[in-house]
């Protein structure tokens, strides 16, 4: 058994057992990838893989349980390596954070100001992408950090931490007939063509639940994948806009009127996530610890190698 054996097994997983993609994602050939699972198996004595003919399916039992040791295996041999560097170059090195359009924008420049001026030889690269992408990107160890308010707290194997809790806002022209109501209803708002997120994206889960509670359809327009977007097409009259609360600015959006939706959409929570059991050079740990000064390093330490689902019941506001 060797680690180019664990690494297709790894990436069978990923590529959904397309022995193609496994051989270009490990540089390698498709018969040479053939070749590791055949000499893995008569090795082991089992099957790993259900097959209908050459064709790959899915995993047996045995085939799970290795995948899972696997994981772990080639996790702690890239821990082997980060080792080193944790001590001889603690405050240089490169820290990727992959984020979502709103988080990039609006939540993380003032943490990103403060890190670069803490740690001005660390190379941090940001990578914007859906809560899904950013999921994807921290189990198959693209990125070290995820930042996003959807799916990092659902998966067991990423320890998350909570970076601040936020609520939706509804925002309009000026004059428009909603800022004349003492308080906007859901019913007040399905009245309007409505401009908010795409599915999945900010907390637009909890606006169509909200609706759906109401047993009332929304008239949703436009869905966007960032509030800049939003706002645009609310200035020039296209509809009602639904955005997270922190992407309205007093002084550049001067033209539009935000109102209140914290008694109609619940709090959103923005989670940053790692991939537990990953070893995280130094400067990992004080960035979360800038996003959440509520967090020690042990207690992110305690989380990320633990081997239960551990979730800090901490919240920071912003």
């Amino acid at each position: 058994m060797n680690f180019q054996q664990l690494k297709i097994i790894r990436e069978a997983a990923r590529c959904h057992f397309n022995l193609t993609e496994v051989a270009n994602t490990l540089y390698t050939s498709q018969s040479g990838v053939s070749r590791h699972i055949k000499e893995l198996e008569d090795e082991l004595g089992v099957e790993l893989f259900i097959r209908r003919g050459k064709r790959l399916l899915g995993m047996t039992e045995p085939g799970k349980a290795l995948l899972t040791m696997a994981e772990r295996i080639l996790t702690e041999a890239n821990n082997i390596r980060r080792l080193a560097d944790n001590f001889t170059n603690s405050d240089r090195g490169r820290l990727h954070v992959a984020t979502t359009h709103t988080q990039a924008r609006y939540a993380l420049p003032g943490i990103i100001k403060e890190f670069r001026t803490q740690y001005p030889q660390v190379q941090l690269v940001l990578h914007q992408g859906s809560p899904a992408e950013i999921v994807s990107m921290l189990l198959s160890g693209e990125t070290d950090i995820g930042l996003s308010s959807e799916l990092l707290a659902d998966y067991d194997e990423i320890a998350a931490f909570p970076y601040y809790s936020w609520h939706h806002a509804i925002l309009v022209p000026r004059g428009h007939p909603l800022t004349e109501l003492p308080e906007v209803t859901l019913e007040d708002l399905s009245a309007w063509p409505l401009v908010t997120y795409q599915s999945g994206l900010t907390g637009r889960t909890k606006i169509d639940a909200a609706f759906a509670m109401a047993d009332i359809e929304p008239d949703i327009v436009l869905s966007a994948q960032d509030s800049d977007v939003i706002k645009t097409y609310v200035e020039l009259g296209l509809g009602v806009g639904i955005l997270a609360d922190m992407a309205i600015d007093s002084v550049k959006d001067s033209n539009l009127v935000r109102l209140s939706a914290e008694h109609l959409f619940p709090a959103n929570t923005a989670w940053f996530g790692l991939k537990k059991g990953k070893l995280q050079p130094n400067f990992a740990w004080h960035f979360l610890q800038l996003c959440n000064p509520a967090l020690s390093a042990s207690d992110i330490q305690a989380q990320v190698f633990s081997t239960g689902d551990i979730q800090t019941p901490l919240h920071y506001e912003i």
